[in-house]
C-alpha cells in the first residue's frame, strides 16, 4: 500500500515517514507540505492513501481534499487533525475524506487506520465522528428536504444508516439487525447510491442532516 504524507511540519513528516516505513507491506511514496503540492504529488504518485494534515499554507486539506475526489483520483484520504480542527475536518469529511485520526493517536492504530482506508473502508469512531457531526450537522441545512431524501429509503434501509451514523461496523450491524454482513453490505451498496455517497462517512452526514439522527441525541 501506497502512502503520500502531506503536512506542513517536517518533523511530523519524519515521524510518519519513519512509522510508515516500518510497517510492512506500506511504503511512503511522496511528501507535501502544502496542500497544493499534495495535490501534485498525489497526481504523480497515484497512492493508495493520502495522510492528509488540515492546516497548512496556500491551500489547506479541505481545499486539497475537494480537489484530489474532484478530479477522481483513487486515493483514499485520511485527514490527521486535532479537537482544535473541528469544523475543518468536517468539511474535509463532506469534500470527501474517508475519515481522519487524531495526532496523538498511537502507531498502531494509525497503521490500522491506513490499512483500514486503504482496502476501502471508512474510519468512523463512534467518540469522535459523533463529536463533530453533532457539532456542525444541526447548523447546516440539508441538501433536500427530509421527507423527500428518506421516502426513497425501506424500512430496513433506514435501520442500516441510523447504525452507520453511530459509529457501528457491518458486523455490528449485522449482529444488531439479526441479519448476515452480506445483506449489511447490500444495503450499503443502495444506500451509497441513493445518496450519491462516496463512502460510509458522507452517509454518516446524510443521516444527520435528514434529520434521521438527531444532534446531541442518545
Amino acid at each position: 500500500m501506497s502512502v503520500l504524507i502531506a503536512d506542513d511540519e517536517a518533523l511530523v513528516r519524519a515521524g510518519l515517514r519513519a512509522l510508515i516505513h516500518a510497517s510492512p507491506g506500506l511504503r511512503v511514496v511522496g511528501e507535501a507540505a502544502t496542500g497544493d503540492e499534495a495535490l501534485r504529488q498525489a497526481e504523480r504518485s497515484d497512492p493508495d492513501v493520502v495522510l492528509m494534515d488540515v492546516r497548512m499554507p496556500v491551500m489547506d486539506g479541505t481545499e486539497a481534499t475537494a480537489h484530489l475526489v474532484s478530479r477522481g483520483l483513487r486515493s483514499r484520504i485520511l485527514v490527521v487533525t486535532t479537537f482544535d480542527d473541528d469544523e475543518i475536518v468536517f468539511a474535509a469529511l463532506r469534500a470527501g475524506a474517508s475519515g481522519f485520526v487524531l495526532k496523538d493517536t498511537p502507531p498502531e492504530r494509525l497503521i490500522d487506520a491506513i490499512r483500514a482506508v486503504a482496502d476501502g473502508d471508512s474510519l468512523l469512531s463512534p467518540s469522535v465522528t459523533r463529536r463533530l457531526i453533532n457539532e456542525f450537522a444541526a447548523a447546516r441545512p440539508a441538501a433536500l428536504p427530509a421527507s423527500e431524501r428518506l421516502n426513497t429509503l425501506t424500512d430496513r434501509e433506514r435501520d442500516v444508516l441510523y447504525a452507520i451514523a453511530t459509529g457501528k461496523t457491518n458486523a455490528e450491524i449485522a449482529e444488531t439487525l439479526f441479519i448476515s454482513v452480506t445483506t449489511v453490505k447490500t444495503h450499503i451498496s443502495r444506500l451509497l447510491t441513493k445518496f450519491d455517497a462516496r463512502d460510509r462517512t458522507q452517509l454518516a452526514i446524510a443521516a444527520y442532516e435528514t434529520g434521521l439522527v438527531v444532534p446531541g441525541a442518545d
